[in-house]
């Protein structure tokens, strides 16, 4: 790492991505998730020209300096990375990069409201636009409101938890939704995990549609890469590696052909549009250590073929 990239955010990773793009000066690639440029600033370092998606204008606004500094190697794009495919449709795309969810950086603003650990607004959009949190537990019925947090959560308790926020209503900072949380789920200081973390996740990802963005996202970049590009997907919880490991799965050929108990069926599958997906990765007890964010991380890659992208529905 060179000492301008010390100097940068280092994301979750950072090594393990790198060397899965396996970049060639010269070559194009995009950053789909911008955050605080780590990714984009080390493909600048190894040679490549770098494309960055972001939907929060204050990333964007962060990353001007970075661009000035480029010249003339990095764009930014004020989109969300699930459109990155239309907007290259001109450019031969030879890797693309996500890390799925928040960034370090909106966690780290009370007033965007994403974490507990600091009061702020209960907004927790990254677009800055649409539905805030306060806007879904203060309309939505209970019922939507414990479906949401069981679903994107993996909450068990979740009608409980809904309903305390229906009674508590109207909610407007975080402190006041980690509060009710607990109170729900009794919590005593000194538990390892605050019990508020699950709610909070699943309001985020609902409020974001963090997951139907990740599905898109991996289309538009089977869509957009060359034969030989590179995928890698950073992933923080079991939702999001699950929707990577299948998709990868998928288009890799790799879908299991069904139980050896049941009749054969020949059915005539598409040509795979990735080589089979290397190993998942997951961050060194040192960088755990370092970052707790780590210790829930998984990097998935792979690199595409020469096969026409899907349809959508997996033909």
């Amino acid at each position: 790492m060179t000492p301008a990239a010390a100097a940068r955010h280092v994301p979750v990773l950072l090594d393990e991505v790198i060397d899965a793009l396996a970049i060639i000066p010269g070559e194009t690639h995009v950053d789909g998730t911008f955050g605080a440029g780590g990714y984009s600033g080390a493909m600048l370092d190894e040679g490549a020209m770098v494309h960055a998606f972001d939907q929060d204008i204050d990333a964007i606004a962060s990353g001007h300096k970075m661009v000035e500094d480029a010249n003339g190697k990095l764009t930014l794009h004020h989109a969300r990375y699930s459109e990155m495919a239309e907007i290259l449709v001109e450019e031969d795309i030879d890797g693309v990069t996500l890390d799925i969810g928040v960034s370090s950086m909106q966690l780290d603003q009370a007033e965007r409201g994403f974490s507990f650990q600091k009061d702020g607004p209960l907004d927790m959009r990254m677009a800055r636009d649409g539905e805030s949190a306060a806007d879904f537990l203060n309309e939505a019925d209970e019922e939507m409101i414990a479906d949401v947090i069981y679903r994107y959560g993996e909450e068990r308790r979740s009608r409980r938890i809904a309903k305390a926020i229906v009674e508590a209503r109207p909610l407007s900072r975080t402190s006041e939704l980690a509060l009710v949380v607990r109170k729900a789920l009794g919590f005593r200081a000194g538990d390892k995990k605050d019990p508020a973390t699950r709610t909070f996740q699943a309001i985020r990802i609902h409020i974001n549609r963090e997951l139907g963005e990740l599905e898109d996202g991996l289309a538009a970049a089977e869509k957009m890469l060359q034969p030989g590009g590179r995928l890698a997907v950073v992933t923080f919880h079991s939702l999001e590696d699950r929707i990577v490991k299948n998709f990868l799965r998928d288009r890799s050929g790799q879908k299991s052909a069904g139980s050896r108990h049941l009749p054969q069926v020949n059915e005539i599958r598409p040509a795979p549009t990735f080589h089979k997906p290397a190993k998942a990765v997951r961050p060194a007890g040192a960088e755990q250590a370092l970052n707790p964010r780590a210790r829930s991380a998984t990097l998935r890659s792979a690199v595409r073929t020469n096969a026409p992208a899907s349809d959508g529905d997996g033909q």
